[in-house]
């Protein structure tokens, strides 16, 4: 499970986090909502220690992500998909985190088909598409075959089959009784995909529901989301009666 609890954190007079409590449990999907500038990516950070808070805390497991002994094993993040270098194969990169985490090299191999890269595998990284980038952000990330899993908007770049692979992998990986916390912009996939939905605004939880009863509020969890957002994004073009941008 993941445990966050009164978490804030400022960046100079911006608040990106203000408060914030929530948990994630196992064998759901959870996913994570909310406009551009809402303090998602930040609340990720937080959780995975590369950022400090100013109050609260966040936990895994019971534990604050620093103090894992193997990282990898215990957690699994994508938060950049093209976090690596450029000039390494996929299969160079996801071999050096395995031999940072005493992870088997077997298991590369094992990640690389489960993503779909195993034909690649010897291409260098930096010729990779968007969508094969996020696929190695992925693979990486079940590289230790953690229980907990942190994805920051895994469907980008990626094209109709792969969201539809994305979708079926990271139910697969719930219904196996991990912690999967995934955000999305694409609402309408997340409706598919998940069962859990934490709401964020300025940084303030705004909603912590199923995303059936979330949905049920409106027409939809787009609907939904849009009416519980309002007077939270930092940027929304005015619409005319029609629902058209003016």
């Amino acid at each position: 499970m993941i445990e966050v609890r009164g978490l804030s954190k400022h960046y100079g007079p911006t608040v990106a986090v203000d408060g914030l409590s929530f948990d994630v449990r196992p064998g759901i999907v959870t996913g994570f909502l909310g406009p551009n500038g809402s303090g998602k990516s930040t609340t990720m950070r937080l959780i995975l220690g590369l950022d400090a808070p100013d109050a609260g805390q966040a936990r895994i497991g019971g534990r604050r992500y620093r103090e894992l002994r193997w990282p990898l094993r215990e957690v699994g993040a994508l938060l950049e998909a093209r976090a690596f270098h450029p000039g390494r194969s996929a299969r160079a990169h996801l071999s050096a985190l395995a031999a940072s985490n005493g992870i088997p090299r077997s298991r590369v191999e094992e990640v690389l088909g489960l993503v779909g890269l195993a034909d690649v595998a010897g291409r260098r990284a930096g010729r990779f598409s968007l969508g094969m980038g996020q696929r190695l952000g992925v693979a990486a990330a079940l590289l230790g075959d953690p229980e907990v899993l942190l994805l920051d908007e895994p469907v980008n770049g990626l094209d109709p089959e792969g969201i539809r692979w994305s979708r079926n992998l990271l139910r697969s990986l719930a219904a196996q009784g991990r912690t999967v916390f995934v955000s999305s912009h694409l609402i309408g996939e997340l409706a598919r995909t998940a069962d859990q939905v934490v709401v964020i605004g300025r940084g303030r939880l705004l909603a912590d529901t199923s995303v059936a009863e979330l949905s049920s509020r409106s027409a939809s969890l787009e609907e939904a989301f849009f009416e519980l957002t309002t007077g939270s994004a930092e940027y929304r073009g005015a619409l005319d009666s029609k629902g058209r941008t003016s």
